[in-house]
């Protein structure tokens, strides 16, 4: 074997990715040269230069603008520059980071920002404003394939170039894999001396509306010939992005399979393994020989599982409808045949095929409550969540994943803690068992379960997570504060003595059923299926907000395999009574029936 070279190797490590980006061949040995002695050489090539307004500058003007300072020729292998990052952060970081005098100077500068400002009072401009000039990426691993993505603001040279859908110039990151992730700047077209730089700030976005909403931060435009409320999808979006699920042969499922002195379980989930401790349910390691099939993973030939009529599975085919975010919306429109916005679901668009819906009725909004949080369709544990009333950084979230934005409750009802000066926010989680379709039967654990923010809310410092999320379990070094239902029902009733638990209570047992039926009111895949081998549980998680005076439940997502460890602590027979009213029709008191 011959003598691997250095460019070779280079190349090795880095093809595919000079490949996925789109940087021409002619680039890379000189790209690499310039990786190597560490060459930022893009001034040899272009100024940066201030742009002067005859008229007071609109908030989308350029304040720089990066111009040619020779003849440059797209064919000159050359013409590639590696741009440096002047701040990479996480969005929950970026306060604290800038509190650095240096960094915080540095960003006032390339925004155009008076650096004379209190800190806490220029901090706040920054966020506001640097959002037109950010960029982001993920790293992905095998073992965390959901981390939060990272923004990154390019330097002084990067952060100049302007938009145009006819670019001469074009931008992307670059992980080398010795020293960082940097940007390349390279020519799509040849440019003159004088010539300013463009790239396209919407690259690789096609369709048209998509595209104006894109470029929103930098292009305004008008989405008035939109209709504020957006209709349910079709079939297609529903499956789209969604592997086919095979579904039962209902002609094999049509005799009820006998009862029996004992069931084998096998379980995926190690709770159920643990503390599924009655004597009618025994755990087994193989599969084929199991009763009952309790995954933690997607499960999806419903067809063959059918070919075993007596086997029982832990999911419906298409529940999906239920537990990924854009599906639950699209659910939720169906109630009273989307003539109406059910009290209990907060206004909510996907960000993909409804985002000028969307634009035209933030416009409408009042500034004063136009907040929303914007959430990733199918992450959990407030992975990328963003809560905001600035329309430029909703306009960027979609670049890092499909999200949906949903109205932000600024008027929820809090809780007064001990342990903190103030009150906080704090949701509910109800545990959903859906034991049949066709009739729909569902029931609701009793026993629900909280979760606390950890600082006074107000409506201030979206990205401070303890103030404005409320899952604590995954927080490294966060407070988890502990309190079981019965005893919030009495703290409840000490500090809203004006408001039943029992009819709050009520009006979150009747939201859960209409969304059940929302659910199950159409033939799949738009609608859960029905199975007779199937049952299921589901987690609901749900605010309490103000409306009129009076109190309504807000839903926020339903959850797919929940984790359910807070539950087993509190509750030991957890599983024993869940799994003898799904398998042994066996119901008790401490579920709800749903009439």
């Amino acid at each position: 074997m011959g003598h691997v070279t250095a460019i070779e190797t280079f190349l090795n490590q880095h093809k595919n990715q000079l490949l996925a980006s789109g940087v021409p061949e002619i680039f890379w040995e000189p790209l690499y040269k310039k990786l190597l002695t560490q060459t930022f050489d893009a001034g040899k090539s272009f100024q940066l230069v201030h742009i002067e307004y005859d008229e007071e500058k609109e908030p989308h003007e350029p304040l720089w603008g990066l111009q040619a300072i020779r003849d440059l020729d797209k064919k000159d292998s050359e013409n590639i520059y590696i741009i440096d990052h002047a701040w990479t952060y996480l969005v929950h970081e970026a306060r604290s980071n800038l509190q650095y005098d240096s960094l915080r100077f540095r960003m006032a500068r390339i925004l155009g920002l008076d650096e004379t400002l209190p800190s806490e009072e220029l901090i706040e401009d920054i966020f506001n404003n640097m959002w037109k000039i950010n960029n982001s990426y993920k790293i992905l691993n095998m073992e965390h394939t959901d981390e939060n993505p990272i923004w990154y603001i390019m330097d002084e040279i990067g952060s100049a170039l302007q938009h145009s859908d006819t670019p001469n110039c074009r931008i992307v990151p670059f992980a080398y894999i010795n020293d960082g992730i940097y940007s390349l700047l390279f020519l799509h077209e040849n440019m003159e001396e004088g010539d300013l730089a463009y790239r396209d700030f919407a690259e690789g976005v096609k369709d048209p509306r998509a595209r104006k909403a894109a470029l929103l931060p930098w292009v305004p435009n008008s989405f008035e010939e939109m209709d504020i409320k957006p209709q349910i999808p079709g079939e297609d979006y529903f499956l789209s992005g969604h592997i086919p699920e095979m579904l039962p042969n209902l002609d094999k499922l049509t005799i009820k399979a006998p009862k029996k002195d004992k069931y084998l379980c096998y379980a995926q989930y190690s709770l159920v393994k643990k503390y599924l401790t009655d004597p009618t349910f025994e755990i087994t390691d193989e599969e084929d020989e199991a009763d009952i099939l309790w995954y933690s993973e997607h499960f999806r030939d419903f067809k063959k599982l059918s070919e075993s009529s007596t086997k029982f599975i832990n999911q419906f085919p298409y529940e999906y409808v239920l537990t990924v975010k854009d599906l639950l919306c699209m659910t939720c429109r169906r109630y009273k045949n989307n003539t109406e916005n059910p009290v209990w679901f907060p206004i909510t668009y996907n960000l993909v095929e409804e985002i000028g819906n969307f634009v035209k009725y933030f416009k409408t909004c009042d500034e004063t409550d136009n907040y929303w949080i914007i959430k990733p369709y199918n992450l959990a544990r407030g992975m990328d969540m963003h809560i905001t009333n600035n329309l430029d950084y909703i306009m960027r979230l979609p670049a890092t994943g499909p999200k949906i934005a949903q109205k932000y409750l600024t008027n929820p009802v809090l809780f007064r803690r001990s342990d903190c000066e103030g009150k906080v926010k704090f949701d509910l989680r109800y545990i959903i068992l859906l034991k049949t379709v066709k009739p729909l039967e569902v029931f609701v654990y009793k026993n629900f379960f909280l979760r606390f923010a950890n600082k006074p809310f107000d409506l201030s410092h979206f990205d401070d997570y303890e103030k404005h999320f409320t899952v604590m379990n995954y927080t490294e070094d966060a407070v988890l504060k502990h309190l079981k239902c019965e005893d919030f029902k009495i703290e409840w009733q000490q500090q809203y003595a004006n408001f039943n638990w029992n009819e709050v209570e009520q009006k979150i047992l009747t939201m859960i059923r209409e969304i059940m039926e929302c659910a199950t009111m159409v033939p799949q895949p738009c609608g859960i299926a029905e199975n007779p081998q199937s049952r299921a549980l589901y987690a609901a998680d749900l605010m309490l907000d103000w409306v009129k005076g009076g109190i309504e439940p807000k839903i926020l997502e339903i959850n797919f395999m929940p984790d359910c460890e807070r539950a087993c602590n509190y509750y030991p027979d957890f599983y024993n009574d869940i799994f003898k009213l799904l398998f042994l029709n066996e119901e008790n008191e401490v579920f709800f029936k749903l009439q």
